[in-house]
This record gives structure tokens, sequence and C-alpha cells, in this order.
């Protein structure tokens, strides 16, 4: 497979297209932001984790019968990955009370949340990434009834598989964001699942091992990282 030209270049993760119009390179940068991009840095070793985390992921999910969007690790910061029509949304489980949840509702950071809460978000970084509902989704074309429906379902299995695989290593599934795209007219995972894009809390101290260390300056961004890799059985 031969990598071409630079399709998109986002935050933290370049787009490449392949000789195959199916296939893309997905390439994770060292590159971390915040706050909408206005908190960026450079942090060694963050784009070979993120890669390796999310094969390790995706690889589980696909053997619990996810589809998603990934086939194959082609270095420590590049992977092959299905071309999908993207569905611009943002799928949201959360398990705890954190972030954007406390200050919106006023509820305290921490609280159990029985059954945990379906949220979607429009992926529009100019309006600030808008928490919409299934309805918006339908009326405006972002999303069939029948792919919103699928994408929380899959959504909530993700979370029955990894809530317990995080548990095992003695960390806490506090939220997480899925996005989703079309292949072949199925609804399929894509993008990436990393410490990027969820909350991971040590079970028994509830320290955080998550991007969290980087917006609120804990430091420690990547060893968090690269130790909840380790609790998960990782080789990294």
């Amino acid at each position: 497979m031969e990598k071409r030209e630079l399709l998109y270049s986002g935050k933290a993760k370049s787009v490449y297209t392949t000789d195959d119009p199916d296939y893309m390179v997905l390439e994770f940068r060292n590159d971390t932001s915040a706050f909408d991009g206005k908190k960026v840095e450079q942090l060694d070793r963050k784009g070979r984790i993120n890669n390796l985390f999310n094969a390790f992921i995706m690889q589980k999910l696909s053997d619990a019968g996810i589809p998603t969007h990934f086939e194959k690790l082609l270095s420590d910061n590049e992977a092959l990955v299905k071309k999908l029509d993207m569905i611009p949304l943002e799928c949201v489980v959360r398990n705890l009370a954190a972030g954007s949840l406390v200050r919106r509702l006023g509820v305290e950071e921490g609280k159990e949340l029985n059954p945990p809460t379906f949220e979607l978000f429009l992926k529009n970084d100019a309006l600030g990434d808008p928490m919409v509902n299934e309805s918006h989704a339908a009326t405006f074309g972002w999303a069939s009834e029948a792919q919103i429906a699928r994408m929380k379902e899959l959504t909530f299995k993700v979370n029955e598989i990894l809530k317990q695989m995080f548990l095992d290593g003695d960390m806490l599934l506090v939220d997480y964001k899925l996005e989703f795209g079309v292949f072949n007219g199925e609804v399929t995972l894509g993008d990436e699942f990393s410490p990027d894009g969820c909350r991971l809390w040590d079970k028994n101290t509830r320290e955080k091992m998550d991007k969290d260390r980087f917006r609120q300056g804990l430091g420690g961004v990547v060893e968090g990282y690269e130790e909840a890799a380790r609790r998960l059985g990782m080789d990294i």
C-alpha cells in the first residue's frame, strides 16, 4: 500500500491518501491541543502511544464484533484505515460525572451515572462542537434515524466491552467519545480511541490518566497514557 498525498491535517492527526481509494494512512502526531486549539504543545512519544493504544483498542472491539475502520499498524505512528464517509457527530457516553457535564448541570465530579448517559455533539469547530439531540441530527440531515440508532447501539456495546477491560486494569472508564462513518453501506467506527478522547481514572486513587492532565496542567501526560497502556497489557 503506497502512502500518497496529505488529505487532511487535524489537531493531532494527519490523513493521507493511498493507491487504493478505499484506504487511507492515519498519522498520529505529537501535537497536543485543548480548549479548541487555544492551548497547544508538542509532547514527545505522544503520537506513538496514541497510535499503539488505538490499534490495541480497535482490535479488541473488532474481535468483539464492532465494525471499525482500523486495518493494521504501519509504523510507530501510522496506521492503515478504511476510508469512511464520516458522519459529523460525536457520540459521548458518560459513566461518571466529569468535564462539561459537571459544568452544565452542577453535579459533583465522580458521581456514578446509572444508567450511563448518551449525548450527541455536532463536529463543528467554529461553533465549539455544540451539543445536539437526535431530532436535530435527523432534521438537519447529519445522519438518518437508522444511522443514529445504530451509532447509539454500537456506542453502548463499546461501553460494555471497555468498562470491564479497563476495570480489569484497575481503571475507571469515566467517559469517551466515538465518531462513526459509513463504509460499503455499514455504519463503522472511525477516528481513534485513545486517552485523548476518553477519561480514565485510577480505580483506587482516582488519579487522572488521560488528556485532563494536559488540560489542567497536571504534567506527566504521556506517562499517564503509557501507564494506562501497560495496565491493559500492552507491550510499549
